[in-house]
């Protein structure tokens, strides 16, 4: 039997294949759907998680493997107390997603940017972002937000 450690708990996977992509377990499995299928072969970035704080493309990424990891997800990113992480409120105040299909992979992928690199240049965002695609182009409005993001976590450490 397979433990898996999504969000900071512990998931017991009785009926799980070891080699099943972690995308279908966390959406089939475990009911977390914020991780979207995209494209299946780890291009577009929809399906994008953390793995002890790096992006993976779950799509591509076995859940036995996973099982010797953190995962976070989408569901995982706000405070357990409900608050929103600062990149989900920038999101929101600068209204970035439109169809929104690609939005849980964008922020996972940001939140990982954000943790190594708390003052990104446009050159960083771009690179880190590279590998997540939004069909409908809201690339300057997510870099704005990741922007705005940056700032307001600079700006509640200064505060503290």
């Amino acid at each position: 039997m397979l433990t898996l450690k999504i969000n900071g708990e512990q998931k017991s996977l009785p009926d799980v294949d070891p080699a099943t992509p972690l995308l279908w377990v966390l959406r089939d499995t475990l009911n977390l759907v914020g991780t979207k299928y995209g494209c299946g072969i780890g291009q577009c970035g929809a399906c994008t998680v953390l793995i002890d704080g790096a992006p993976v493309r779950s799509c591509l990424y076995d859940v036995a493997t996973a099982a010797e990891h953190d995962v976070t997800t989408i569901e995982g990113l706000a405070s357990a107390d409900g608050t929103l992480h600062a990149l989900q409120q920038a999101w929101i105040d600068l209204d970035v997603a439109q169809c929104g299909y690609c939005q849980a992979g964008q922020l996972m992928s940001a939140a990982a940017l954000l943790a190594s690199n708390r003052g990104p240049s446009d050159d960083d965002i771009d690179q880190a972002m590279a590998g997540n695609i939004c069909r409908c182009g809201t690339y300057l409005r997510i870099r704005q937000a990741i922007h705005a993001a940056a700032a307001a976590t600079r700006d509640t450490e200064v505060g503290a």
